[in-house]
């Protein structure tokens, strides 16, 4: 016998699911419903099988083909319209003709004994046996009510509860035998038990109705597609689950990943492939499809997960529906009953409340509040730039594919036969998709001079040597599974806001350029990199008196791209240098605070043990730099940057100091006593590197280990700062913690708190008119000043939903009740 498995209906009160899939494709367990149709088909012995296909007909014939991966025979009648439950299957009269055959819905979950319903088919000599089944709210289904043997008496459609007369409801699951074609009309609209079924009982013909024993449960609402996911997990339907069963009701596919110290409370089913962090949270009736990411502190509570969904630390999913592709940044919330369609984009610490429908492609900016259903308008990203050039998570937020229209689009605005230089870190990632990247420009016309694994300062250099601009792709700091990809200038330079701007538009016009076959960019790799950066920075900056003053350093190199320079670099310096962690390490491209805190730990210790003047830590990239003292102690960045400005203006005695305002304002009494002066700037790092380039500026840092050296470059370098620390520590013949000693301590406190989008404008507003008469600085943010000099600055940030504040006082305890009073301030204006 055959069947024939109706899979071409809209589905459309299961949208947004169903707006890019079609019905039958939605996972239940993670296997589309269908496919538990057609094992059932196939456990009794229906291996030939036609599929009526309609709505989104090729999705249904792209996934299930021939039918072979599930040793079933698969053909497919296609609807050019909707035809009705009848018509749809008269479409397929010629595959049926022959012999006896089951219908069945291809988008009801049961497990129903098929052979039992065929033999009482047979047993009956029917023309049409209707499967039914009991249900406790009939209302949504065609009650059938049958005689004592079986036969048919009367279909009521739809019914009220004054019509109910019955339990037993049409599953839309018959045997049939093909005399019924006779009573289809062909090519019209014809539906089964509201057309055919009543014209054969009014001439008599048997129409039986059997009652089936089991489960079955059409799934035709979000509330019934919630209930099947339980239901199969519950055990009440039989199904086959893919994957171990390792605890009572808690399902893993094969490949799945699941760290040891993740909470589980079955029933749950965790897909293949799928990976589950520490701390992440899983309780009942969560279904998580294949490839799905779940990060540390994430919630899950009968949540229904599809396949390739990033879900981002922190965040709370409660009895919702999350569509293939898409991801869930961090701390965002979504609530019972909301359902978010396919490839959409849930920004940080958003909200999305019960029974929101979020349609497929659609962007939930950060710390939106959302509360009713999001169909037409599709909100892309504001900017794409962020502090660290294009940041995102690595294969979630930044994949190949968008590195490839970044690329395209940075081509785009500059002339065709430039040339860009190229360069990445020491990361498996960086490498990827610096490829995908060079690929682009070449596409664009663009010359490549690809630099490899560099330094980011000597990435900067190089490019700076003749290059319309450059990009260089690593591991964001602190953050090992994301990514930036940063763009420079012709100098080397972060690019301007005004550049970012014009390459934001030309993103999101698509307006990529594409070069004719004659024009495809070279690529070429430059030789002596480390030489040449090595050589320049020896003849820019002062280094007499190094020699002669036998200083030994302790130097660590983090396992980063840092070392590949100083082999170059110390010898011709003169000094006796140790260096440690020298060999890159390619599972190790950044490191976490703690990790940077243990290794200055043991750095400390090895100066102290060696008697070394002090010891230097390099960032993996060599962009920044921590130190530790004579005496092994850390000198804390902020501590860092008042000993390196108090070593330069004491040396210099006149110039400017580039500082971003959020640096304690000790530094302003360091540079006077010495005769030189500060500059403010923003917390940008392409302001200071502004502020850098001017001649009379000596010196700028940023209190977080990054140091310019304006006679070499005016961005930040970590061994350019290196090697004028190791002459200015020469020259004045004093050590590190003599020079931390003799400058003021300071105290400068910092908080953020969570402000959303849409209140970030008044919370600013709020802060100006809370400043009054007192002083107010608008360098960057609002810096409020006090009478009697202390100040606290509010300052939003760019690209998250957070304010970010700064006070200072004379003591902790002044500079805290500072905070205290203007958190406040930013915590009323934002509720």
């Amino acid at each position: 016998m055959k069947a024939v498995v109706m899979a071409g209906g809209e589905g459309t009160r299961l949208r947004p699911m169903t707006s890019s899939m079609p019905k039958p494709l939605l996972p239940v367990a993670n296997r589309p419903i269908m496919e538990h149709v057609l094992r059932l088909l196939k456990r009794h012995g229906l291996t030939e099988t036609v599929v009526t296909v309609q709505f989104l007909a090729s999705l249904v014939k792209n996934y299930f083909g021939d039918g072979e991966e599930l040793g079933m025979e698969l053909t497919y009648a296609n609807e050019e319209k909707p035809l009705g439950t009848a018509g749809s299957v008269k479409n397929a009269e010629e595959a049926l003709k022959d012999d006896a055959f089951l219908v069945i819905s291809g988008d009801a979950l049961t497990d129903f004994d098929l052979t039992e319903l065929i033999n009482f088919h047979k047993e009956k000599g029917a023309l049409v046996t209707v499967c039914l089944t009991r249900v406790p709210n009939p209302l949504e289904f065609g009650i059938t009510i049958v005689d004592e043997e079986g036969k048919v008496e009367r279909f009521l459609e739809k019914p009220t509860w004054g019509q109910v007369f019955s339990d037993t409801v049409n599953t839309g699951i018959y045997v049939m035998e093909p005399e019924v074609f006779d009573y289809v009309e062909a090519d019209v609209p014809v539906d089964w038990s509201g057309d055919v079924f009543p014209q054969l009982m009014k001439e008599g013909k048997p129409v039986y109705g059997y009652i089936a024993e089991g489960y079955w449960e059409d799934v035709g609402t979000h509330e019934s597609y919630g209930k099947a996911q339980a239901d199969v997990l519950e055990g009440k339907v039989d199904v086959e689950l893919d994957g171990f069963e390792i605890s009572p009701g808690v399902w893993v596919a094969e490949g799945a990943e699941v760290h040891p110290d993740a909470v589980l409370r079955g029933p749950l089913y965790i897909g293949d492939y799928a990976k589950v962090e520490a701390n992440a949270e899983i309780r009942e009736h969560t279904v998580i499809g294949s490839n799905v990411v779940v990060k540390e502190g994430a919630f899950l509570h009968k949540a229904v997960v599809h396949d390739n969904v990033y879900i981002g630390q922190h965040s709370n999913l409660r009895g919702c529906v999350v569509g293939k592709n898409t991801d869930i940044m961090r701390a965002a919330r979504i609530e019972d009953g909301a359902v978010i369609g396919d490839e959409c984009l849930v920004g940080e610490e958003s909200i999305i409340q019960g029974n929101v429908r979020v349609y497929p492609f659609k962007t939930i900016e950060a710390g939106a509040f959302v509360n009713t259903s999001v169909i037409w308008e599709s909100r892309g990203q504001a900017h794409l730039f962020g502090a660290r050039g294009v940041s995102g998570i690595l294969n979630v937020e930044i994949t190949p594919e968008l590195a490839v229209r970044l690329a395209g689009a940075y081509a785009t605005t500059l002339k065709k036969g430039s040339t860009v230089t190229t360069a990445r870190d020491h990361s498996r990632g960086a490498r990827a998709l610096k490829r995908a990247v060079i690929s682009a420009l070449q596409a664009s016309a663009i010359d490549v001079r690809d630099l490899e694994n560099v330094p980011l300062p000597v990435a900067r250099q190089q490019t700076a040597r003749g290059s319309a601009g450059g990009i260089m792709i690593r591991t964001s700091p602190g953050v090992p599974d994301s990514v930036d990809i940063m763009f420079f200038d012709e100098q080397g330079a972060d690019l301007s806001q005004g550049s970012q701007r014009k390459l934001d538009r030309v993103y999101a016009r698509q307006e990529y350029r594409r070069a004719f076959p004659g024009e495809i960019g070279d690529l070429h790799f430059p030789s002596s990199v480390f030489d040449s950066y090595t050589g320049s920075l020896l003849r820019n900056v002062d280094t007499t008196g190094i020699a002669e003053s036998q200083l030994k350093v302790v130097v660590d190199a983090s396992n980063g791209s840092a070392g590949l320079v100083l082999p170059s670099l110390l010898g011709k310096l003169g000094v006796d240098a140790l260096t440690i962690n020298p060999g890159l390490d390619e599972s190790r491209p950044t490191e976490t605070a703690d990790t940077r805190r243990s290794g200055l730990v043991r750095l400390g210790e090895i100066v102290a043990s060696a008697r070394a003047a002090f010891g230097v830590r390099f960032d993996p990239v060599g962009e920044r730099l921590s130190l530790v003292d004579e005496k092994g102690r850390i000198v804390e960045d902020d501590r860092a940057l008042l000993v390196m400005l108090d070593l330069v203006a004491a040396e210099r005695r006149s110039g400017r100091v580039a500082l971003p305002v959020t640096t304690t304002r000790i530094a302003e009494q360091v540079a006077a006593y010495h005769g030189t002066q500060v500059d403010w700037t923003t917390t940008s790092p392409d302001d200071l590197t502004r502020v850098g380039r001017g001649e009379s500026t000596i010196f700028g840092g940023d209190g977080r280990g990054g140091f310019i050296v304006p006679e070499f470059s005016s961005v930040f370098d970590g061994t350019a700062a290196f090697v004028r620390l190791i002459g200015l520590v020469a020259r004045t013949q004093l050590t590190l913690s003599q020079i931390d000693a003799r400058i003021p301590r300071a105290h400068v406190l910092r908080r953020d708190l969570a402000t959303p989008w849409a209140v970030k404008g008044l919370v600013m507003r709020r802060v100006v008119e809370e400043a009054g008469d007192r002083s107010v600085d608008t360098t960057d943010g609002v810096r409020v000043v006090e009478a009697d000099g202390r100040w606290v600055l509010v300052l939003p940030d760019p690209a998250e939903a957070v304010t970010h504040l700064w006070a200072e006082g004379p003591d902790d305890a002044s500079a805290q009740a500072l905070l205290d009073e203007w958190a406040a301030v930013v915590d009323s204006a934002g509720r």
